[in-house]
C-alpha cells in the first residue's frame, strides 16, 4: 500500500471516528509506514487474549465457539485480531470513546432506521398482500434508505463478479457430465435408489462364531467403501462431514463393542476419498492435486492392508480381535488424513493456504515423530508444483501459474511502455505484485525477496540478456527453514548483482542523474541566464499564444552556447508546457490514489489561464531500463523543483532589472524623494528575500542532500535501495523546500506575487520616464546652437516636474505603503509558520532560512510580540484557530492583497 493510501485510509478513519482534535493523518500515517511488515503475519499467544476477552463478554461459550468455528477455516488474521481486542479491553479511555462515537453514529442513523422500520410496520399492517406498485415503492424507499451503507446493490456485486472472472489466471475445465451421472465410479459408499430385496437374518439368532465372520466380512467391505448386510452407511447431509453407521442391533454386546472402534477408520476412509475425488477436479489447483496424490498413494497402502486381512479371513485365520489388533496402526494415519481434509474444507484452502496449513500441522506434531513425518511427507509432496513455479520465478523471471496459486501475480495489461506516461512507476510496483492470501507461512520472511528477485530477472530478459543463475538447485521443502531460504538469498543476490552492474555500468545512471541535476534543479547556471534573457518575451505571453517550437529553439540555443553542451545527453532535455500551475500539480501528486485524484482529474484544462512562466517545465526522455528508477514519479517531482527554482530565479531577475532601472531615476531632481526611498528601500528587502531562499534551497537543502545521494548509491546492493535513495532525495529536497506543506507554499506563493506585482508596479513608473524623455523637444524654440547639455538639462527639468506631479497624489504613496504593509505581512507570516515547524515537527533545517532573513533580529521582536498575542488567544476557552492572513493583516496594520493576474504576476505589461 502506497504512502497516498495510507494516508487516504488514516484521513477516512478519523472522519469515521470523529477525530476533530490531536495530531493530523500525516503523523500517523508515517508512524504505520515506519512499523508496517507488508507480508509478514504477526505471531502472538493468542490463548491469553481469548481468555480476557471471554470474561469481558457475558457469553463466553458463544465467543469461545466462535473463535473455533473461524479458527477451523484457517483464518490467518484471527489470533492478531483476537490479540488486538483483548488490548483494547484494557484501555479505558479507548473504550469509552468508541462506546460514545457508536451511539453518536446510531443517532445519527437512527432517522433513518426509524423510517426504515416505519415502511415495515405500514406494509404488514394491511394483514394482506402487497400490491406490485406498493412492492416497488417499499424497494425503492428502502434502496434510498440504506444508499449511504456500504450494501452493494446487485449492479455492483454483478461488476465484481465481471471483473474478478476477467482478472483470473487460468481458465476452469469443464467437467464431464459422465462424473456425475454414474454413481459407481466413486470409491465412497452409494446410496442405491432402491433398497436390496434380499433382508439379512438378524445376527442375534445366529451362533457366536457366524456373528464374527458376518461382521468381519462387512466390516472388509465398510473398510473400502462398500455397504454390508449388517453394517450400512448413512447418509452424509454434508458433503464434508463424518460419516456414521447403522450396525444391527442383535449383535453380541462385546462384538459390537469392537465393531465400534473399527468404524471410525472407514469413516475416515470416507472422508478421504471423498476429499481425493473432489479436490483432483481442475478447478483446486496444482497444490491440492499434489496432496490428493499423496493421499492416494497412503490409500493405496491402507487397500492393501484390507486385502491382506480379507486374505486371513478367507483362510479362516482373523478374529475380530486380530482385525482389531490389524487396524490400530492406520486408524491414526487415517484420521491425520481426514482431519487434514475437513480442515482444508472448511477453510475452501487452494495453493499457499493449503501449503500454510500442512506447516503448521506439521510443525505442532514435535512430540509424535510418526504423524510428525506424515505431515512433512504430505507436505513435501504438495510443495513440489509450488517450489517448481518457484523455481522458474526466481531462476528465470518467468511465471507460469495456470491456476493462480503462486505468491506472485503478474498483470499483463501493465506494460512498460506506461512508465514514461503514468505518474506511477506502474510497472515496477503493479506488473507483479504480491497476493497476501496465496503466502505460505514458511515462504512470509522472503516474500519480499522472491517478488524482486523475479523482477529483476525478468528486467534483464527485456534487455536482451540471457539469464543464468550459478546457484540454479532445486528447493525442496524441510522442516529446517534455512536450507531452502538460503537458495532463494542466493538467487536474489544474484539477480541484484546482475541489474545492478547493468543500471550503474552500461546504462550509466549516475551519469543520467546529474544530467537530470544539471536542468531541473538549476545547476548549470549560465544556461539559465541565456535561456531566460532569450525566452523572457515568449514566457510572457498567455499559455494559449506560446508557439512550443520556438521555446524548443531557444532552449537548443541555449544549449549549443552553454556550458551544457558538454553533456552527452542534453538532446534528451524537452520543453513542456502544463496546463496548470505548480500548485495544482502539486495537489495532483498527493492526491494519487484518493477520492480527489478523479475530481483534479476532471478539471477543464481550457478553463484555467496561466501565463508561459507559469506553465513552462522541462522534460526529460528517458529509455527503458533507467525508467525503472527515472520514472514519472520521480521526474514530476523534479518538475515540481524545477517550476519553483525557475519562478524563483524570474522574481530574482525583476527586481534586478528594476534596480537597473532606477538609475534612470538618479539623473533627474526630484521635489519628493521620500517616496523613492520608501519604494526603493522595500525593493531591497524583497530583493534580499528572494536571493536568500534561492540560496536557502541551492545550497543548504539540494547540495547537500545531493551528495548524501552519491555517496549513498555508491554503497547500495540491490536496485530497490537506488530506487529508496532516490525518492528519499526527491522527497527531502521538496519538503525542506517547503513544497509538500500546502501553508507554506501558499505564503511563499503570495510573497512572489507581491514582489512582481511591486516590480511591474515601479516599472510602469521608469516607462513613464523613457517616454517623457522621447517627447520633449530637442533644443529650446527661438534659440541658435545649443550644447547637449542644455538639451539634457531642460529634458530633466520638464520630466522632474511631471514625475513630481505623478507622485505627489496620496493614491500613489498609499499603493507604496500598501505593498510594504502586505510584503512584510507576509514575510512575519512565513517566519513564524517555519519557527513552529521547526520546533513541532522538528525541522531543524528550516531554521536556516529564518536566520538569513532575520540576521539582524529586526523581525525577533514582532514574532515574539505575536506568539506571546497567540498564546493568550489560544488560553480562551472560545478560541478557534484563524486564517494566518487574517491575524497577520490585523497585526501589521491590515491592508488588502494585491489581485494576481497572469500578466501583473509574470512580469508583463
Amino acid at each position: 500500500m502506497s504512502e497516498f493510501r495510507v494516508h487516504h485510509r488514516v484521513s477516512e478513519l478519523q472522519n469515521l471516528l470523529k477525530v476533530r482534535s490531536g495530531e493530523g493523518a500525516e503523523v500517523y500515517a508515517d508512524l504505520l509506514l515506519k512499523n508496517m511488515t507488508p507480508y509478514i503475519t504477526t505471531q502472538v499467544s493468542s490463548h491469553s487474549a481469548k481468555r480476557k476477552i471471554a470474561s469481558f463478554t457475558k457469553t463466553p461459550d458463544d465467543f469461545q465457539r466462535k473463535y473455533d468455528e473461524v479458527k477451523s477455516k484457517n483464518v490467518r488474521e484471527l489470533d492478531p485480531l483476537v490479540f488486538l481486542i483483548s488490548k483494547l479491553t484494557e484501555d479505558s479511555k479507548t473504550q469509552k470513546f468508541l462506546e460514545q462515537n457508536a451511539h453518536e453514529r446510531a443517532a445519527e442513523a437512527g432517522g433513518t432506521l426509524t423510517a426504515t422500520g416505519s415502511l415495515v410496520s405500514m406494509a404488514t399492517a394491511s394483514g394482506g398482500k402487497m400490491s406490485q406498485e406498493e412492492v416497488s415503492e417499499l424497494r425503492n424507499k428502502l434502496l434510498s434508505a440504506t444508499s449511504g451503507s456500504s450494501i452493494l446493490s446487485p449492479e455492483s456485486l454483478r461488476r465484481q463478479r465481471d471483473k474478478a472472472k476477467k482478472n483470473a489466471q487460468f481458465h476452469t475445465l469443464a467437467v464431464p457430465a459422465w462424473v456425475h451421472e454414474r454413481p459407481f465410479l466413486t470409491g465412497d459408499f452409494v446410496r442405491q435408489a432402491q433398497p436390496t430385496a434380499e433382508h439379512p437374518v438378524a445376527l442375534g439368532t445366529l451362533p457366536m462364531s457366524l456373528q464374527e465372520q458376518a461382521v468381519v466380512e462387512d466390516l472388509l467391505f465398510a473398510m473400502m467403501g462398500v455397504d454390508g448386510k449388517y453394517i450400512q452407511a448413512r447418509a452424509v447431509n454434508d458433503k464434508h462431514g463424518h460419516r456414521s453407521f447403522n450396525v444391527d442391533p442383535s449383535l453380541d454386546v462385546s462384538m459390537k463393542e469392537l465393531v465400534n472402534r473399527v468404524l471410525p477408520v472407514c469413516s475416515h476412509y470416507s472422508t478421504v476419498c471423498r476429499f481425493m475425488e473432489e479436490k483432483s477436479m481442475p478447478d483446486y489447483g496444482q497444490v491440492n492435486h499434489a496432496l490428493c496424490a499423496a493421499m492416494r498413494n497412503l490409500a493405496k497402502e491402507y487397500l492393501i492392508l484390507v486385502a491382506q486381512l480379507e486374505h486371513q479371513s478367507r483362510q479362516g485365520q482373523l478374529s475380530l480381535q486380530k482385525f482389531w489388533f490389524y487396524v490400530q496402526p492406520c486408524k491414526r494415519t487415517l484420521e491425520i488424513l481426514a482431519t487434514i481434509a475437513e480442515t482444508v474444507n472448511k477453510g475452501d484452502c487452494r495453493g499457499g493456504a493449503v501449503l500454510s496449513l500442512l506447516h503448521e500441522r506439521t510443525a505442532s506434531l514435535v512430540g509424535d515423530s510418526k504423524a510428525q513425518d506424515l505431515c512433512l511427507y504430505l507436505t513435501q509432496a504438495s510443495c513440489v508444483p509450488y517450489f517448481e513455479i518457484l523455481e522458474r520465478w526466481i531462476y528465470k523471471g518467468i511465471i507460469v501459474d495456470p491456476y493462480a496459486e503462486f505468491i506472485v501475480e503478474e498483470h499483463e495489461s501493465v506494460i512498460k511502455e506506461k512508465i514514461e506516461k503514468d505518474y506511477n512507476d506502474a510497472y515496477w510496483e503493479q506488473r507483479y505484485t504480491i497476493c497476501r492470501e496465496r503466502i505460505p507461512v514458511f515462504l512470509e520472511k522472503v516474500a519480499d525477496k522472491i517478488l524482486s528477485t523475479g523482477k529483476y530477472l525478468n528486467v534483464i530478459r527485456q534487455c536482451g540478456r540471457d539469464v543464468k543463475c550459478p546457484a540454479a538447485e532445486e528447493i525442496v521443502y524441510t522442516l529446517k527453514e534455512r536450507q531452502y531460504v538460503e537458495q532463494i538469498e542466493k538467487a536474489y543476490n544474484y539477480a541484484s548483482r546482475v541489474l545492478l552492474d547493468l543500471l550503474m555500468e552500461e546504462k550509466e545512471l549516475m551519469a543520467r542523474l546529474r544530467s537530470i541535476k544539471h536542468y531541473f534543479l538549476l545547476d548549470q547556471g549560465d544556461l539559465v541566464v541565456q535561456f531566460m534573457d532569450m525566452a523572457e518575451d515568449e514566457l510572457k505571453k498567455d499559455m494559449e499564444d506560446i508557439i512550443p517550437t520556438r521555446l524548443e529553439s531557444l532552449l537548443e540555443l541555449a544549449l549549443r552556447t552553454s556550458v551544457a553542451n558538454a553533456d552527452p545527453y542534453k538532446d534528451d532535455l524537452k520543453v513542456e508546457l502544463l496546463n496548470y500551475d505548480l500548485i495544482t500539480q502539486l495537489f495532483r501528486i498527493l492526491s494519487i490514489e484518493t477520492k480527489q485524484e478523479k475530481a483534479l482529474q476532471a478539471i477543464d484544462p481550457t478553463e484555467i489561464h496561466i501565463s508561459g512562466l507559469e506553465a513552462f517545465a522541462f522534460d526529460y526522455e528517458v529509455k527503458w531500463p533507467l525508467s525503472l528508477i527515472i520514472n514519472r514519479k520521480a521526474l514530476t517531482r523534479y518538475q515540481m523543483l524545477f517550476r519553483h527554482l525557475f519562478y524563483a530565479k524570474h522574481v530574482e531577475r525583476q527586481l534586478c532589472n528594476m534596480w537597473l532601472n532606477s538609475k534612470t531615476a538618479k539623473q533627474y531632481d526630484l521635489q519628493s524623494p521620500r517616496w523613492y526611498a520608501a519604494a526603493f528601500a522595500l525593493r531591497h528587502r524583497m530583493l534580499h528575500f528572494v536571493q536568500n531562499y534561492g540560496y536557502y534551497m541551492m545550497f543548504e537543502v539540494l547540495e547537500p542532500n545531493w551528495h548524501m545521494l552519491e555517496h549513498n548509491l555508491k554503497s547500495v546492493s540491490n536496485v530497490d535501495d537506488v530506487l529508496h535513495h532516490h525518492m528519499d532525495f526527491l522527497d527531502k529536497c521538496l519538503k525542506d523546500c517547503m513544497l509538500t506543506n500546502t501553508e507554506l507554499l501558499k505564503i511563499v506563493s503570495k510573497l512572489m506575487v507581491v514582489c512582481i506585482t511591486f516590480c511591474n508596479c515601479i516599472q510602469r513608473l521608469t516607462r513613464t520616464f523613457l517616454a517623457d524623455e522621447e517627447l520633449q523637444l530637442t533644443a529650446p524654440a527661438g534659440k541658435g546652437k545649443v550644447t547637449e547639455a542644455d538639451v539634457r538639462k531642460t529634458r530633466t527639468k520638464v520630466v522632474s516636474e511631471h514625475v513630481d506631479e505623478l507622485v505627489s497624489s496620496d493614491s500613489f504613496e498609499d499603493t507604496i505603503t500598501n505593498f510594504d504593509r502586505n510584503f512584510s505581512s507576509l514575510l512575519l507570516s512565513l517566519l513564524d509558520r517555519l519557527s513552529h515547524f521547526s520546533s513541532s515537527d522538528c525541522e531543524h533545517n528550516m531554521m536556516n532560512i529564518i536566520y538569513r532573513i532575520d540576521f539582524n533580529g529586526h523581525y525577533t521582536e514582532q514574532l515574539e510580540q505575536f506568539s506571546a498575542e497567540r498564546s493568550m488567544m489560544e488560553q480562551a476557552p472560545d478560541w478557534q484557530p484563524a486564517d494566518s492572513d487574517t491575524v497577520f493583516g490585523k497585526f501589521s496594520g491590515g491592508g488588502k492583497m494585491p489581485a494576481k493576474d497572469p500578466k501583473t504576476a509574470t512580469g508583463g505589461e
